[in-house]
């Protein structure tokens, strides 16, 4: 080393989608996820109440709309249960790929000024919509037990169910929350994608109802309408049928399995690899 000459250190590694320290990646993700579950509500009388009415109300919209004008789902067991279970854990879904897509952007601050592992971001976004999923789920049981279903063993298997629906969400906000601050399209583009995932998902309607059973296996690869379907059977109604039977064969099932691995897989790739640019492009 020359006189006068700094000593050479460690290099300084750029901003990462993750540094290797899980409990500090947890943490960090349940504090952010923490703070914005409590300021959403902030100043508001009724609170967290407000988020429960939102989906009761769209399913006391639907509900009418489904069974009393137009009349698609008349014979299936039930329904009312089938269509609020279907609605929170669809809003689910979209509230946190919704919430991930301008994520980046909104803690602007904290990317710009802060070092962390930037897989915060979206992981708390979906974390935030997993509270509000948890305590909207203990008003869909009190619902279903009111309808008449009978408890049973195979309620546990709801575990799994939401494991693969909050694996897909994380992978579709990974993904969306890393393009957005490049491609700002990403935003009304999911907005329709969102809307198109509703109306072709099992929510409204029951899955025998559609009249050609190839339509039916079309909707059943879905990751979204698979979960749903196996909800209807596992949690609600035994006689329904099951996922497997309604995609064709269980063997079928292995390609929503494949879509909901291949999207966090993406997400993850996609994520990690504009995590160091993410600041320059806000």
């Amino acid at each position: 080393m020359e006189a006068g000459s700094a000593p050479i250190g460690r290099p300084i590694r750029g901003p990462r989608a993750y540094t290797g320290d899980l409990r500090r990646f947890v943490a960090l993700t349940i504090h952010l996820a923490a703070m914005e579950f409590k300021l959403r509500f902030f100043g508001s009388a009724l609170g967290y109440l407000w988020q429960l009415v939102r989906p009761l109300l769209l399913f006391g919209v639907l509900y009418v709309v489904f069974t009393q004008f137009v009349r698609l789902n008349a014979g299936v067991k039930y329904f009312p249960a089938v269509l609020l279970s279907g609605i929170v854990l669809f809003t689910f879904f979209a509230d946190s790929t919704a919430g991930a897509v301008t994520a980046v952007l909104d803690r602007e601050n904290l990317v710009r000024k802060i070092e962390f592992p930037r897989l915060v971001v979206p992981f708390a976004v979906v974390t935030t919509a997993f509270f509000n999923l948890a305590a909207n789920l203990l008003a869909v049981l009190v619902f279903i037990l009111a309808t008449g279903v009978d408890p049973r063993l195979s309620w546990l298997l709801a575990v799994p169910l939401i494991a693969v629906l909050v694996v897909l969400a994380l992978g579709v906000a990974m993904l969306l929350s890393a393009l957005y601050p490049r491609f700002r399209d990403v935003r009304p583009i999911w907005e329709v994608v969102l809307q198109v995932i509703f109306y072709g998902s099992p929510i409204l309607y029951a899955i025998e109802v559609i009249p050609k059973e190839s339509y039916q296996h079309l909707i059943m690869l879905s990751p979204i309408a698979s979960v749903l379907e196996a909800w209807r059977h596992w949690i609600i109604d035994p006689s329904a049928p099951t996922a497997a039977q309604a995609i064709g064969g269980a063997e079928l099932l292995v390609i929503p399995a494949a879509i909901v691995v291949g999207v966090f897989a993406l997400g993850l790739w996609v994520f990690a690899r504009q995590a160091p640019r993410l600041a320059e492009e806000l």
